[in-house]
């Protein structure tokens, strides 16, 4: 089993498959990584030599913020716009849609499961 950027990819897949696994690769990625290295798309990570998965990791680590460092990137962006007290900083601060979504019917997955209105007796 191949491990690239601290994930084991999937042996059996095809290489721009199994490379979207690591987070932060995804097709287009996959792809620019295939063809600057000049491997096949068709082949198997099965099928790989360990120099050219050894290719594969160097290209990553050289040219893509992936995995932990991607992750830590994005939760520091997202804890700035909250510490600058902009809408999109109180809208993930509230745990309600950031994109301008519709929060009077749906949004139940952000908001998380309707709570009943107390005190409604007739």
């Amino acid at each position: 089993m191949a491990r690239i950027a601290g994930v084991n990819i999937p042996t059996g897949k095809r290489v721009p498959i199994a490379l979207q696994y690591i987070h932060g690769i995804g097709p287009m990625f996959a792809e620019q990584i295939c063809e600057s290295l000049k491997i096949d798309r068709a082949r198997r990570v099965n099928d790989l030599a360990d120099a050219e998965v050894l290719a594969i990791r160097e290209y990553i680590d050289a040219n893509l913020t992936v995995e932990g460092d991607l992750r830590r990137e994005v939760t520091m962006n997202i804890k700035r716009l909250m510490d600058l007290g902009c809408y999109r900083g109180l809208r993930h601060r509230k745990n309600l849609p950031v994109r301008g979504q519709r929060t009077h019917t749906n949004a139940r997955t952000r908001k998380g499961p309707a709570k009943p209105i107390a005190g409604k007796k007739k």
